[in-house]
């Protein structure tokens, strides 16, 4: 063979190694989910920001959405990762729906394929950047799991995701019970938003929350129950406007977001370094301190010969004050 017909075949190898691309780091990413159950279901919350690196460049990002008639999907992580995610969910519900045999599935079903999504992913080194909180009701049975971008998955009655692990879960250990009410739920996942708001720097304060119920006669104190319209949900003795998507066995109700209420007056948000003894702190010290001294009289120093090599000596190359 000639260097001629050898040419082709260099040329279709470097084409497919060059068409062969792995997502090596995110770009547009969202950063925690956090899921409960409570007395009559599930609820799930994240904000609506989108960080491009350490930007934070979007704040209308969705990352709650309904999978089906029975289930809820939160994710963080790269947001172009979880558009693909729900291309291939929406594949697959439609796929369940084709054979029109009265069954659907439901959230144990749809969190078991996205465990080998994700692992199959992640055996080819190509791994969907994301990590997931599904959830959901179907026969009255609750449901609640996560997994993460290598495929570790877990079901629990608390899950979250990101810094959520670090931050959102020991207020959960503390203060979660299995009969929570509506309004406790909410309430406590607030907490815990408002807590990463503070501490995480990817955090926006404008919530995303859903909810699936197994009774579907569930009362919530509502000043319009249009879907189309924003809607006033009386929580905790104050008006807010909740982002809500209420899944119950007769289909998936949305609502629009809101957001978090606040609070930056804190002592330790205002003046961060005192009582600090890091090295950061005391430089700022030691500078404050000495730069608003007025500066010596240069007449009260006098000039010191120095040593020169060879044991001669220079005047005037030294100061020292008298």
């Amino acid at each position: 063979m000639n260097v001629a017909d050898s040419a082709p075949a260099t040329n279709n190898l470097l084409v497919s190694n060059a068409d062969s691309q792995r997502t090596l780091y995110p770009y547009v990413t969202g950063t925690s989910v956090v899921g409960i159950k409570y007395k009559d279901g599930i609820l799930l919350a994240a904000d609506m920001g989108g960080s491009y690196g350490s930007t934070l460049r979007y704040k209308t990002v969705e990352r709650l959405k309904s999978v089906g008639k029975h289930s809820i999907i939160g994710a963080s992580g790269e947001i172009s990762d979880f558009q693909e995610i729900m291309r291939y969910l929406d594949e697959l519900i439609l796929y369940d729906n084709m054979w029109d045999d009265g069954n659907s599935l439901g959230p144990k079903e749809v969190h078991n394929y996205l465990t080998r999504v994700m692992y199959n992913r992640r055996n080819k080194f190509n791994p969907l950047w994301n990590s997931l909180v599904l959830g959901g009701v179907k026969n009255g049975q609750k449901y609640l799991g996560t997994v993460n971008m290598i495929g570790v998955h877990y079901e629990d009655d608390h899950v979250a995701t990101g810094f959520g692990n670090h931050l959102a879960r020991p207020i959960l250990r503390d203060e979660w019970h299995e009969n929570l009410k509506f309004e406790e739920g909410v309430k406590l996942l607030e907490k815990c938003m408002r807590v990463l708001l503070y501490r995480d720097r990817s955090a926006v304060n404008k919530l995303q929350m859903m909810f699936s119920e197994t009774n579907v006669g569930a009362k919530i104190s509502m000043k319009d129950k249009s879907t189309s319209k924003k809607v006033k949900l009386v929580i905790l003795g104050r008006i807010i406007d909740l982002k809500i998507a209420r899944i119950t066995e007769d289909g998936v109700t949305v609502f629009p977001p809101y957001s978090l209420k606040t609070f930056w007056n804190f002592n330790a948000f205002q003046n961060p370094t005192v009582g600090a003894e890091g090295s950061w702190a005391l430089c700022a010290i030691v500078y404050n301190k000495f730069s608003y001294q007025q500066k010596p009289d240069r007449s009260s120093f006098v000039d010191v010969p120095l040593a020169q090599p060879g044991g001669s000596t220079r005047s005037g190359s030294g100061l020292l004050r008298t």
